[in-house]
């Protein structure tokens, strides 16, 4: 009898040891291709950056994302969805932009340690585009 129980308390405490290291191990790579924004970034502060983007700039999504491939030889018909991995070169003068914005604020505007500099926006893309697809030249 001591023996059962002892294994079961032995089984116990390995399932608890499974289960809390399992609970305290999070998908840091929750999104695909990100590679300017912070990969622990949290949906809430995605969606709110992004909103911010295409406010300042008067652009959709699919202004940098473009529509999923679609598989010619599927039976089954795919949704005009967009694939936000997918990379193209409006993307990457975005991720251009994004970084010079995020080194400007972080040189010259980082003084509250507390805040990362890329959620900084003293200089963001309204600063120079001004509710234009592309930057205004004076």
């Amino acid at each position: 009898m001591f023996h059962v129980q002892k294994k079961v308390m032995i089984l116990v405490f390995v399932l608890l040891a499974v289960i809390s290291t399992a609970a305290t191990l999070r998908s840091v790579k929750k999104y695909k291709n990100l590679q300017v924004l912070p990969h622990d970034i949290t949906e809430k502060q995605l969606d709110s950056i992004m909103n911010a983007y295409s406010k300042a700039l008067k652009v959709n999504c699919d202004f940098c994302h473009k529509p999923t491939k679609k598989d010619i030889f599927s039976i089954t018909p795919v949704a005009d969805k967009t694939d936000f991995s997918l990379d193209n070169e409006m993307k990457e003068n975005a991720r251009r932009m994004i970084r010079m914005t995020i080194d400007i604020n972080k040189k010259y505007f980082y003084f509250d340690s507390i805040v990362r500099p890329e959620y900084l926006n003293v200089v963001s893309c309204n600063t120079c585009h001004r509710g234009n697809p592309f930057p205004i030249s004076e």
